[in-house]
């Protein structure tokens, strides 16, 4: 009986091995030794060099300027905002493939990218495209735990709860529990649940939408459209223009370097070996934390009641009163400044030439326009701002509540579909790398008065 158990293990995941022969495995096997080499010559040359110090104020106020994270998908610069693969924001736009017609990078596209360094051939493309295509669909018992859910619950819970659901198909989880991998065949099958859970995860979200907030009524996916098109479309926006507005969101959203909260919280969990699923279920939980993922639904708040307030067609002068009275109540401008940026958010320019090529007399995205004029000036006569201009989540509110989605919550979910391209492609690098588990140390009051006081708040 043992001896029977054990060839069916081992065919079993000699077939999951081969399952996937996309063009996007097939790089992957051929760059990983590459990269591996690189890393180890990286490790041996500057291993003992010390990137920077971390003072007392820094480790207790959220650890900001300490550069302790290998992340090596993208890269945040404060003056020139991120950059994917090395790649700004306005050279994704331009190199990276794009629905017949439209001016929006398509996400399949950015995902080659972020596992390879390099754009996709139109062949490479198609095929990641077809390949989420056939791992997407949802099979009934999935489907029925969904439509379960709670309409009451947040649609980051229930995202969140999905992805544990879905994880009894973890490829990984059940190879690990019988023993049939060695640390360098890891990535294979983190690549191979990272792709099922992109391919899955746009449906997902779209059958939530329906589930909370039209009745139940779930639209079939079209599998003649791309994945970003098709999840406006498992939506019930059916434009062009909204499905170009989602094939740029989710570019521009899916990656911002290691430390903001969920593709740290993802690459953190990921480093105990727990799959991707179990990963970025706890990266979505982040994400639905109001510090993080709630930024466009302050703004467009904002803006609406600055709007309720003041009426139709304000003059910048009463922008600028409006703006110093928030300032007074205590109270921060929502979609102004950033934690690391010190510029104007290249992704904010982006959805604004977004909306200026398709978007016409819609008072809200002319009040966004006429803010990016007012507001920083405002802001650079108040000292303590460090950085007066306007972040990505200044527009992109905006710009799905001018379509039509006036379900606030639901747009972190948007966010978290898009977040995911990123957060994949780490965890699957980093089991390529071999990271270690995460473990950095941590200090106490008493531990930082005796080091540097004289103990007198500790006798």
């Amino acid at each position: 009986m043992h001896t029977k158990q054990k060839s069916v293990g081992q065919l079993f995941f000699r077939s999951v091995f081969n399952s996937s022969h996309g063009l996007l495995k097939q790089r992957m096997r051929d760059l990983v030794p590459v990269k591996q080499a690189l890393l180890r010559d990286v490790r041996k040359r500057y291993g003992s060099k010390e990137i920077c110090k971390v003072t007392v104020d820094q480790a207790i106020g959220g650890m900001r300027n300490v550069f302790a994270l290998f992340y090596d998908a993208s890269l945040l610069d404060s003056k020139t905002g991120i950059t994917m693969r090395d790649y700004n924001i306005p050279e994704l736009q331009e190199y990276l493939q794009k629905a017949e017609n439209g001016h929006e990078p398509l996400p399949e596209a950015l995902f080659w990218l972020l596992c390879t360094g390099d754009f996709p051939s139109e062949q490479e493309f198609a095929d990641v495209q077809q390949e989420w295509k056939q791992r997407g669909q949802l099979d009934s018992q999935t489907q029925n735990f969904i439509l379960s859910l709670p309409k009451q619950a947040h649609p980051m819970t229930m995202l969140s709860q999905t992805l544990l659901y879905l994880q009894k198909d973890s490829l990984f989880q059940q190879a690990y529990d019988q023993g049939k991998i060695a640390k360098p065949q890891y990535w294979e099958y983190f690549y191979e649940d990272a792709m099922n859970l992109l391919a899955k995860i746009p449906r997902v979200a779209a059958m939530i939408y329906r589930h909370k907030y039209k009745n139940g009524e779930i639209i079939s996916a079209d599998e003649n459209l791309d994945w970003a098109g098709n999840y406006a479309h498992m939506l019930g926006y059916n434009k062009f223009e909204v499905r170009e507005c989602l094939r740029g969101y989710l570019s521009i959203h899916a990656d911002h370097e290691g430390g903001n909260v969920s593709a740290h919280t993802t690459h953190l969990v990921g480093s105990a070996l727990a799959d991707p699923y179990l990963s970025y279920s706890a990266g979505v939980n982040g994400l639905a934390g109001p510090l993080h993922g709630l930024a466009n639904q302050e703004v467009l708040k904002w803006l609406l009641e600055m709007r309720d307030e003041l009426g139709e067609n304000i003059s910048n002068e009463k922008i600028q009163d409006y703006v110093l009275t928030t300032i007074r109540e205590g109270k921060v401008i929502p979609g102004y400044g950033h934690a690391v940026l010190r510029y104007t958010d290249p992704r904010f320019i982006h959805q604004k030439d977004f909306a200026a090529r398709h978007i016409k007399d819609d008072p809200l995205v002319d009040l966004v326009r006429q803010c990016y004029h007012v507001i920083p000036p405002v802001l650079k006569t108040i000292g303590k701002i460090q950085n007066p201009w306007p972040n990505v989540d200044a527009h992109s509110g905006v710009l799905l509540y001018h379509y039509g989605m006036r379900e606030f919550q639901y747009y972190t979910v948007v966010f978290a579909v898009s977040r995911a391209l990123g957060c994949m492609a780490n965890l699957i690098w980093s089991r390529a790398f071999g990271l270690p588990i995460e473990r950095p140390g941590s200090i106490t009051m008493r531990w930082i008065e005796e080091k540097y006081g004289d103990n007198q708040n500790f006798k």
